[in-house]
């Protein structure tokens, strides 16, 4: 209650005591007056509005009663509060709410005119008025409009009830209010306006029909020129402005509002509809990244890929800085739906977080191999994306190439449930059936997610990384909070502890290392996009059929998701993360401030001794390299791979204690790999020596020379008829560590024949379950038990 109203209550008690029946009176009038005045005096629904971080305007959408309504702001410009009043009501802020000169002088004019040619009300009473519109005119409702507008004046100060009138009053059409107005009719913010413009924007309340393009200009230009002669008049304007004033033109076409990033808009409305929210998202930045999404846009729709979806999140602070949440397509092709949160085949994208996992568990080091053959496990065959094979890769080139056979076997070890609960600790939402569903195709795509999550995840990781860092081994236990677009609210990091909530900062750290390091493959142009003066860790996904592509990237500050492909899920030959997905993610990232590579950790890792060959701890007999490893890293397997072996005086065979003496054998040390593994390994390494064959003299040498490469164990082998109809033999593959070797074949105890050098056998044969035998010279043998479908 106001120091007024409270000396009045004082008065009125005392007076109360000498005269009750008046008083009672007079205090039932009191409180009927006190109470008279909604304490929501403006029903109406508004226009949800959101502004960037510098509060500029980035979008609108209309409100529910179809109304341009913005909802009102915490000031009134200047120069409108000038212009309104003295156009208005010059005596605005003397007055109680009501002007009894103004009244008397209307209801003559009134009189002598015999019609309505002057109105006598306040503004405060048009605010009244405003608010009880639909109210039917007459004496009684105009003495309601000036008692409740005495009230008002107590509720409210003098800059208050403009600020209703400036968000209330009707500016033509569906426009209500000055902002609107003034964005519909100039393209500007209303601090923005000139005094002509304001002085426009003033007159129309009073006359709104007279705002129609085309039409009414002269009475419009006097209206307006008259109140600029009155602002000149009482010395609110010199004389060259209102000569300039005077020379501008009124507004034409109407304005279309900003629409910067309208998804984020559509987002906004369904929790905040009708408010009006200042956004962490940038103007500048969110502007340029239009741009791009534009440019891109125009290229892709050539090949029949029409939608896209950009994000760029602020790691201190989770912050969304841009958000696009579509290409500007058209309506045939869902321009208005928000791809961001919608779920999507992940493709490749989640391989980062396996490679963190088993790094984080202690299961693998960095450049541990990891065989990369021919694989089918329970029927299920993956295949890399150019069909071939290195034989064994190191683990993080594995993941910079994205080679899917590697990631499928890496999954196998470390098991789909236990990658789908780390999953679902990142909470990526769509990931919401069981782990039996996904199966091992959850690392290539068999799971779906959308931008948002793996867009905060990524932040989470790098700002796991960044606090670990900077405060000397901490961890916060929210560091995967929720990204964030409203710029008054503060996310949520948890408190600091030192055990790590998720994933350790030593695997992270290692994890961005693999990524930052990503392998051209041979032949594809689109790696001339990449620019290897930007310092992120980064990673393309395509999933099954060309439908989705995908390219996320993190530097120490900054994250930037991509999607690329067609809202409707139709899938394009030419869509690839690689090459639509990173091109835009490499330019977003080009608008950006340059970072420093992320610190090492070194309280979250150890150095150790590693076998320069096969990325395993070192073992007796490897030569060693010193490398930074997790510290889980020492329950790591020691170098399988390296064994002792004995040779003749020559070097060229092995020998054993039945054809030469110790004291001839020269004792060496060597790298072995298994026999499929090392089938494809030594053609793409010319310095891979296989073992030497041992000496013909010598006995007892019978080993794991010979291995299957197709099909696997208990495996389903489906044969296939050409267009004549004919049942089609299938391949079966071999390997065997001497490149002479002959190999000779059965199925069951039918002799097959026999291979040498390359070791492939056509099989044809009835359905059922079979044998497959391979002997060699030495009396070595394999057998594979499969099943075949489809046979004759």
């Amino acid at each position: 209650m106001g120091r007024g109203l409270k000396n009045l209550w004082q008065r009125i008690t005392r007076y109360v005591k000498s005269n009750r029946i008046k008083s009672a009176i007079a205090l039932v009038l009191l409180v009927a007056y006190y109470f008279c005045l909604p304490h929501t005096l403006f029903n109406e629904p508004y226009s949800t509005v959101i502004e960037s971080t510098e509060g500029e305007l980035l979008g609108a959408r209309i409100a529910r009663d179809g109304q341009w309504r913005f909802p009102a702001q915490d000031s009134v410009p200047h120069k409108f509060k000038k212009c309104i009043v003295y156009f208005e009501d010059q005596h605005f802020y003397s007055h109680p709410g009501f002007n009894p000169v103004a009244i008397v002088k209307a209801m003559k004019q009134n009189h002598d005119a015999g019609k309505v040619v002057r109105g006598g009300s306040t503004l405060t009473q048009q605010v009244i008025r405003l608010s009880r519109e639909g109210k039917e005119r007459s004496y009684f409702e105009k003495f309601l409009e000036m008692i409740l507008a005495t009230r008002l004046e107590f509720r409210e100060s003098k800059d208050g009830i403009l600020g209703l009138y400036a968000a209330h009053a009707p500016f033509g059409g569906n426009v209500v209010g000055l902002e609107m107005a003034s964005w519909r009719y100039f393209g500007v913010q209303p601090h923005q306006l000139s005094w002509a413009e304001t002085a426009t924007l003033a007159v129309l309340p009073n006359a709104p029909s007279l705002i129609y393009p085309g039409k009414n200009q002269i009475k419009l230009r006097d209206k307006r020129d008259r109140l600029l002669k009155k602002l000149f008049d009482e010395k609110v304007i010199d004389k060259t402005t209102y000569e300039l004033s005077l020379q501008e033109s009124l507004p034409q076409k109407p304005f279309d509002l900003p629409q910067a990033a309208p998804h984020l808009l559509q987002n906004i409305a369904k929790s905040k509809e009708g408010q009006r929210i200042k956004t962490t998202v940038k103007t500048t930045l969110q502007n340029r990244v239009n741009q791009i999404a534009a440019r891109y846009y125009q290229e892709y729709k050539q090949t029949e890929v029409h939608n896209l979806a950009i994000m760029v999140v602020d790691v201190q602070t989770h912050n969304i800085v841009a958000y696009v949440g579509n290409s500007p397509t058209d309506k045939a092709h869902q321009k208005d739906v928000d791809i961001i949160p919608a779920p999507r085949s992940t493709g490749s994208i989640l391989k980062p977080f396996l490679f963190a996992s088993m790094l984080d568990a202690g299961e693998i080091l960095p450049n541990t191999l990891v065989a990369d053959v021919p694989t089918q496990i329970a029927g299920y065959s993956p295949k890399n994306y150019e069909l071939t094979y290195d034989g064994a890769v190191p683990a993080q080139q594995a993941l910079s190439r994205s080679l899917n056979i590697p990631a499928v076997l890496m999954l196998k070890d470390f098991g789909v449930p236990r990658f789908y609960d780390q999953l679902r600790h990142f909470k990526l939402r769509d990931i919401n059936k069981q782990p039996s569903h996904y199966g091992l195709s959850l690392i290539l795509g068999g799971a779906e997610s959308n931008l948002w999550d793996l867009c905060r995840t990524y932040a989470g990781l790098t700002s796991t990384l960044n606090h670990f860092t900077a405060t000397q081994a901490k961890y916060r236990t929210n560091a995967f909070a929720e990204l964030n677009w409203d710029s008054s609210v503060t996310p949520d990091f948890g408190t600091e502890v030192y055990n790590k909530p998720e994933l350790g900062a030593g695997s992270i750290w290692l994890t961005y290392n693999a990524m930052k390091e990503v392998n051209r493959p041979q032949g594809d142009e689109a790696w001339r996009f990449y620019d290897s003066s930007l310092e992120i860790a980064w990673k393309t996904g395509t999933s099954f059929g060309s439908r989705d592509a995908w390219a996320i990237g993190t530097s120490s500050r900054y994250v930037v998701g991509v999607w690329v492909g067609n809202a409707s899920g139709e899938g394009r030959p030419s869509l690839t993360g690689v090459g639509s997905a990173a091109p835009v993610l490499f330019d977003v990232f080009n608008l950006l401030p340059r970072q420093k590579w992320f610190a090492p950790p070194y309280n979250d890792l150890e150095e150790a001794d590693v076998c320069q060959l096969s990325g395993h701890l070192a073992g007796e007999h490897c030569p060693v390299v010193k490398q930074w490893i997790p510290l889980k890293g020492r329950k790591t397997t020691v170098c399988p791979y390296h064994k002792v072996i004995h040779l003749d005086a020559g070097r060229q065979y092995q020998v054993n204690s039945s054809c030469e003496s110790i004291d001839n054998m020269v004792t060496a040390t060597w790298f072995v790999l298994p026999p499929v593994m090392e089938w494809y390994y030594k053609s793409g390494h010319m310095d891979y020596r296989p073992l030497p064959p041992f000496r013909a003299d010598c006995q007892g040498t019978t080993g794991a020379y010979l291995d299957f490469i197709y099909p696997k164990e208990d495996g389903k082998v489906y044969l296939t008829k050409d267009f004549n109809g004919i049942v089609q033999p299938f391949i079966v593959k071999a390997a065997h560590t001497s490149a002479n070797a002959r190999l000779f074949w059965y199925l069951g105890d039918k002799y097959l024949g026999e291979t040498k050098t390359f070791h492939e056998m056509p099989i044809s044969a009835k359905t059922g379950t079979y044998y497959i035998t391979v002997t060699d010279e030495a009396g070595n043998e394999i057998k594979r038990k499969i099943t075949i479908e489809g046979g004759k």
